[in-house]
């Protein structure tokens, strides 16, 4: 077949930025693919078929959009999943195989992601957001900030960003200790930490930042026994995924100031709701899911989700 006949409809998902097309050279796909950008998101399995349902090529954000079995039984035009990452657990990978649809992944560096979240945990720490806020409005000097310096640094994961964000804790003269299902003390000191038990990680943590992939076993795996262990001072960070942490449990942490905050970038539902309590604690700095959207990693991913599609149309 003549791929360079082929026209194909391929549609860019929850490209909230609306940088897609800026960050890759696309003209490869010239005459071979109509391309449509979806800026926003739709959730729930009919929405979702709704605005699919003509496209050939889905280019998705890792773990924005969830292809579900039904979702995929239900796109009948559906050839290629182009995904951003090197795996993305939202994809049903059986039900793409059975219906004969390739899925294509791209480059990933897990640099930015160890970048911001020490830009949290200093910003938590220094309370940068209250005081942008008290400068903008007038006021000078309205809090004292927290020492990383001889604090202790709990650190839940020590995979790829976990391992690097607790050698970064050294770094700033912290105390770092590290737990995960399968830590051993050899792991740990590799990273310059110390491996303690689950409880101890809890307890002795003045700043626990969480590093796990999602799954069964992480889900939940901090939750409302946890977060008890926790001292009034300390702060948790989450950069990793929302459901790792019991939101409710959370919620109430910081509702009764059981803890002095924490800093979040992921969240159970994203976009966040607009009345979440999330976004009305003045004890939760909170962003919008950006921890890895630094140029270079965006670059990384839509001009290798391009050159995916091109291969896979001269394949056809």
């Amino acid at each position: 077949m003549n791929s360079k006949a082929i026209n194909i409809k391929v549609a860019v998902l929850d490209d909230y930025p609306n940088l897609a097309m800026r960050m890759a050279d696309w003209s490869a796909l010239k005459d071979r693919a109509t391309i449509t950008v979806f800026n926003d998101h739709v959730a729930g399995a009919n929405a979702v078929v709704e605005r699919l349902h003509p496209f050939d090529v889905v280019s998705i954000m890792r773990e924005r959009t969830p292809l579900s079995r039904e979702i995929i039984a239900r796109l009948p035009n559906l050839k290629l999943i182009a995904s951003t990452g090197s795996r993305n657990a939202a994809i049903d990978v059986s039900a793409a195989a059975e219906r004969g649809i390739a899925i294509a992944h791209t480059g990933y560096r897990s640099e930015p992601t160890i970048e911001f979240t020490w830009a949290l945990i200093l910003a938590s720490a220094r309370n940068l957001v209250a005081e942008n806020s008290n400068f903008r409005s007038g006021g000078w000097q309205r809090s004292i900030g927290g020492d990383l310096n001889g604090s202790t640094l709990g650190v839940l994961g020590l995979g790829n960003v976990g391992a690097q964000v607790a050698k970064i804790g050294n770094a700033f003269g912290m105390n770092v200790i590290v737990w995960s299902q399968n830590m051993t003390p050899e792991r740990a000191a590799a990273a310059g930490a110390t491996s303690v038990s689950k409880d101890e990680l809890f307890r002795q943590s003045d700043i626990l930042t969480i590093h796990v992939v999602l799954s069964e076993r992480t889900r939940g795996i901090v939750g409302e026994a946890e977060l008890a262990l926790m001292k009034p001072t300390s702060r948790l960070i989450n950069t990793s995924r929302g459901p790792v942490v019991n939101e409710q449990a959370l919620i109430k942490v910081l509702q009764t100031r059981k803890i002095v905050g924490a800093a979040l970038d992921v969240f159970d539902v994203e976009p966040l709701p607009a009345n979440h309590p999330f976004r009305s604690l003045d004890n939760v700095l909170g962003v919008p899911h950006i921890a890895y959207g630094t140029e270079g990693l965006y670059r990384t991913f839509y001009q290798d989700t391009v050159d995916n599609i091109s291969a896979w149309l001269n394949a056809q």
